[in-house]
């Protein structure tokens, strides 16, 4: 048996996180880990605090026909990214995010702005206009879908 990089470690951990989702469509898990690899933060998809869950009422999304990556504005649903980004607060600053699909261009700005230096992505997602957000930020991105695997 071999033993995970820390960023598979960590990327299999995202896989459970957004086991929690409520979400119909996607189940998105995020996780922000400092630099002693230990996990500052957690956050999956899903709306918002006291509101009904899609998974009982259904998704609005798709009852209106509308695409992946498409119509933040009505859904209620909060973001992976922006879950853990809350929960960590100020703790995230010099932090890696690890996600289980590309931050969409609303979630890279917040990461941007709460100092995150290195997201990792073990997924994929319709929108994929957040990754130069990300990266002209100078926001280090790595998919581990590719080739590159950090230890």
């Amino acid at each position: 048996m071999t033993r995970p990089s820390w960023d598979r470690y960590f990327a299999r951990i995202t896989e459970d996180v957004a086991a929690r989702s409520t979400c119909t469509r996607h189940k998105f898990g995020a996780i922000i880990v400092n630099g002693n690899h230990e996990i500052v933060a957690t956050g999956y998809n899903g709306v918002v605090r006291g509101y009904p869950h899609c998974e009982d009422i259904g998704c609005i999304k798709d009852e209106q026909n509308i695409d992946s990556g498409m119509g933040h504005g009505i859904c209620p649903a909060v973001h992976a990214e922006q879950n853990a980004l809350i929960q960590a607060g100020r703790n995230s600053l010099g932090c890696t995010l690890y996600i289980n699909a590309y931050p969409c261009k609303i979630c890279a700005r917040l990461i941007v702005n709460a100092g995150i230096s290195k997201v990792v992505v073990s997924g994929d997602y319709a929108d994929k206009d957040g990754l130069k957000i990300l990266e002209d930020a100078g926001v280090e991105v790595i998919n581990l879908n590719g080739d590159k695997d950090e230890d």
